[in-house]
């Protein structure tokens, strides 16, 4: 398992975790040659939710405990999905919370994030120690194998 100091090997099994959940939810997955900022495109042929091909793409967090993190670079991006892969280290209690930018930045509103100074002047609030609190936000947000097609349709509705 990757240790707290190899960035590159949590990446690398965040990003596998959430490609084998996508697969294993029919969701076909396509990497991006460059990085500018989407790290998978998730898509369906045809979706049977909204009737034709979909994709969304996706920017994977991955970490070996737990981090949650809101960027305003991301806002660009209007239907990517921010998909938070929380502890890498032990792979049998992994989870994945998948929001929308507009639902980071909802939970960070709830959370009281969106006007502390670091926000306001960097536009990018981040903790590595979430709470029960925050964990209790996220819940609605936690995606399995096998509803993937069901959080793309949803994303994709804009809330």
């Amino acid at each position: 398992m990757p240790t707290a100091t190899d960035t590159q090997l949590t990446e690398i099994f965040g990003r596998d975790r959430l490609i084998n959940d996508l697969l294993r939810s029919g969701v076909e997955v396509a990497t991006p040659v460059r990085d500018r900022g989407v790290d998978l495109i998730a898509y369906v042929d045809i979706d049977e939710q909204i009737g034709k091909f979909t994709a969304v793409p996706i920017q994977i967090k991955a970490a070996t405990q737990r981090s949650f993190s809101i960027d305003r670079k991301y806002a660009k991006f209007p239907d990517l999905l921010l998909a938070y892969v929380w502890g890498i280290g032990q792979p049998e209690t992994a989870i994945i919370y998948a929001l929308t930018y507009r639902e980071s930045l909802g939970v960070g509103e709830s959370m009281g994030w969106l006007q502390t100074d670091s926000c306001l002047e960097g536009g990018r609030y981040t903790t590595t120690a979430p709470s029960e609190r925050l964990v209790d936000r996220l819940a609605r947000y936690e995606v399995q194998p096998g509803t993937w097609q069901g959080r793309i349709a949803s994303a994709l509705r804009r809330e």
